[in-house]
């Protein structure tokens, strides 16, 4: 790549480069943030070149921000995540938007997961932000997941699960994409 990245332990050690928030597996990125941080102060043109000749294959360069080296690191940052999840179709679009209403208008959503060896029972309702249905073809959702220091993370799948309860029927996703990750900055 050519940049003058730091290094952790005096050099020696794995270049100081961070995802905003880990992928969950077998979801697609777009617009991902990634912290880059570097020992020499350069201009944007330069180290968005510098990128560009190193990028790997399928990967496309949407921006590159100059940001305060003691400001608080990008992940600290993270608030939410925007999910595009595709359904077949032989889904119903009306049914889909009626259990994702059901959704937004609950107090609460109880659902486990497993982990490690145990069974772990959360309420999925604080991780939830916002529900947007697209009827398609194919029938869509758009899903704002929160993240929380405490609580943890929405997750797709988790919201996937909850709709298929609603509807009395599991759903399987056919792709699930994180269109972008949500910055305080971004949220009034």
């Amino acid at each position: 790549m050519g940049l003058p990245l730091a290094r952790a332990d005096a050099g020696r050690g794995r270049p100081r480069i961070s995802f905003g928030a880990p992928l969950p597996a077998r979801v697609a990125a777009e617009a991902e943030l990634i912290d880059i941080v570097l020992t020499e102060r350069w201009p944007i043109w330069r180290v968005r070149e510098a990128i560009l000749g190193g990028m790997p294959p399928g990967w496309r360069l949407v921006d590159v921000y100059d940001v305060w080296l003691a400001g608080p690191p990008l992940a600290g940052q993270v608030v939410a995540a925007d999910y595009r999840i595709t359904f077949t179709d032989a889904v119903d679009p009306s049914s889909l938007e009626r259990a994702a209403r059901g959704l937004l208008d609950a107090t609460s959503i109880p659902l486990e997961r497993t982990k490690g060896a145990a069974v772990v029972r959360y309420d999925l309702r604080p991780l939830l932000g916002d529900l947007e249905t697209r009827a398609g073809p194919p029938p869509t959702i758009v899903a704002r997941t929160r993240f929380h220091p405490e609580l943890g993370s929405g997750r797709p799948d988790a919201v996937i699960e909850a709709l298929g309860k609603l509807l009395g029927t599991p759903l399987e996703a056919t792709s699930i994409v994180r269109e972008r990750l949500v910055l305080r900055t971004d949220v009034r």
